[in-house]
């Protein structure tokens, strides 16, 4: 069996893999957002002290699988550096004591690899990832050859829904607010530019388009802010659409699949569905459960990771907090 741990942001999670079978024998996930939510975003600082008394905890409901450990997985980039340590260090000390190699895992491979806990991965694809800090287009061959084919020129899709509630007071995190409260709004009220919509670039950008939906904050009362949630998402999720179309003119879609934090977001799933609909392509997702960051995708990367060969000792596992694909 495998050991992952996934500390890269605000989730403090392990999960257990067995490697024959892919099959998830352990899983549990200390979600932070109830701390951060009073600050309207992630206290970096906060984050690593509560995954320090977090992981702990969760790693002692693991020791009965000890003895049947091959490596320990961990999230070593991209992320938070402070969040990011207190995985790496874990990994570490379970390497040291139990004799056992350990498993880098890069964060952005393990949402691709949330579409596939417990089964055979189905590649290639074409990926979208959409989360709190990225926004990219990618082309998965395998685990070892994915090429980043096009990526967010300053905020990311889920980045820009996590600003905006702030500037609305909502909390955090606020995908799921500004998606409950777009649905009880009129998206024509407002209308925002789309970002980009001139350009020929498949790229993504959404500084612009958050400047737009602060001055309509500004300028309107609270009453109205359910229909600047509903115009910001179509807005936000048309620009997906039209850079997706773009992309779809030189490579037509065969398998296609939305992952990360933001792809449980029901609006862009459905506009997705929809423009995949001429192509009869194959639309993959995660469960729900899976979306956000969690230590099962991590360690389904990390069976894949483990075929071939990447398992090291602990003392040559760096953190890169920035490091993408």
């Amino acid at each position: 069996m495998i050991l992952s741990i996934e500390s890269s942001c605000d989730d403090s999670s392990i999960a257990i893999t067995e490697i024959a079978t892919k099959k998830l024998i352990y899983h549990k996930k200390i979600s932070q957002e109830l701390e951060h939510s009073v600050y309207g975003g992630v206290v970096p600082e906060l984050a690593s002290r509560l995954h320090a008394e977090a992981l702990p905890r969760i790693l002692g409901e693991c020791e009965p699988w000890f003895s049947q450990l091959k490596a320990i997985a961990v999230t070593n980039e991209p992320g938070l550096g402070v969040t990011l340590i207190e995985g790496v260090v874990m990994a570490k000390a379970l390497s040291i004591s139990l004799g056992i190699p350990v498993i880098p895992i890069n964060h952005l491979k393990g949402h691709i690899y949330s579409l596939f806990i417990e089964q055979e991965a189905l590649l290639p694809l074409t990926v979208l990832l959409v989360s709190g800090g990225h926004t990219q287009l990618i082309e998965v061959k395998s685990y070892s050859d994915m090429k980043t084919v096009a990526t967010t020129m300053d905020d990311s899709y889920g980045e820009s829904f996590d600003k905006v509630a702030k500037m609305m007071g909502l909390g955090y995190p606020g995908g799921p607010l500004i998606e409950n409260m777009a649905q009880e709004g009129d998206p024509g009220r407002f209308a925002f530019t789309v970002p980009l919509w001139q350009s020929p670039l498949i790229a993504f950008s959404y500084s612009g388009l958050k400047n737009q939906v602060r001055l309509a904050v500004e300028a309107n009362s609270v009453s109205v802010y359910p229909d600047i949630a509903a115009a910001f998402q179509k807005t936000a999720t048309e620009h997906v659409i039209q850079k997706l179309k773009k992309y779809f003119k030189s490579t037509s879609p065969k398998r296609f699949a939305i992952v990360g934090g933001a792809s449980a977001n029901l609006y862009l799933r459905e506009s997705v569905t929809k423009i995949l609909a001429p192509y009869k392509a194959e639309l993959l997702l995660s469960e729900l459960k899976f979306c956000s960051d969690n230590a099962a995708m991590i360690g389904r990367a990390a069976l894949e990771a483990y075929k071939l060969g990447e398992a090291k000792s602990y003392e040559s596992i760096p953190i890169n907090p920035r490091c993408k694909l």
